[in-house]
């Protein structure tokens, strides 16, 4: 996972939570969980996110995001018309949809301003419509001078991050609380994102019932602090 400098940094802008697309506005299900007790505490909220990683995150937005940075590679916009839909499908409830689609416009929008995409990738995009979050991460991506695991792991990291801040707000956590949950989830980055480059196209999956039906009980959620 070799990323030069100026690569490097350009990755770190795009992971930033400071990115106004909206990511920090999003639960993806936990403030729900926080809100039946599911998740209450540090090591709940570990097992929650987690799980997220391993079982959606590594196995669906990650094996999606490696594909979509080779079609680019290859110039194949079919496969990235197709696996931009695909992902769209996987979205189980209306919250989830929305949420991919919102971030990724907004990104789309800002890769577009900073000059980081240009016009036949702004074409693309407009052919993809509505576009997703992780089709949009490897398009903003296709100028950095990084291996496609260094993007994954950014992307990784960029959710990572935004989950972790929502469990502060919620549960709530200390910030010396939410920077030991970051450190012991970082570590599984590195392993995920190589996963992902080992996923057969059969195997691209992101079934995770329990988080479904937490957004699902969020879209109706009487009070909540998140977006849905």
């Amino acid at each position: 996972m070799n990323v030069a400098i100026a690569g490097l940094v350009r990755l770190l802008q795009l992971a930033s939570p400071t990115l106004p697309i909206g990511a920090y506005s999003y639960s993806q299900g936990l403030e729900c969980a926080v809100e039946s007790g599911i998740v209450h505490n540090a090591a709940t909220a570990t097992e929650w996110i987690g799980d997220l990683l391993d079982l959606s995150m590594t196995t669906g937005d990650a094996a999606v995001l490696n594909r979509q940075i080779d079609a680019l590679a290859r110039g194949d916009d079919a496969a990235f018309i197709d696996w931009n839909a695909w992902f769209r499908a996987s979205r189980e409830t209306r919250e989830l949809r929305a949420e991919t689609e919102q971030m990724a416009a907004s990104l789309i929008s800002l890769a577009g301003d900073l000059q980081w995409i240009d016009a036949a990738l702004a074409a693309l995009a407009a052919r993809c419509a509505p576009m997703t979050l992780p089709s949009a991460f490897a398009l903003a991506a296709r100028r950095i001078d990084a291996a496609a695991d260094a993007v994954i792991a950014a992307y990784l990291w960029s959710w990572l991050d935004n989950q972790v801040l929502a469990a502060i707000k919620t549960i709530p956590l200390g910030q010396v609380a939410g920077q030991r949950l970051l450190a012991a989830l970082g570590t599984r980055i590195e392993p995920a994102a190589r996963r992902a480059l080992d996923i057969a196209d059969d195997d691209v999956a992101s079934f995770v019932p329990g988080q479904a039906l937490a957004s699902v009980r969020h879209e109706t959620q009487y009070s909540r602090l998140f977006r849905s």
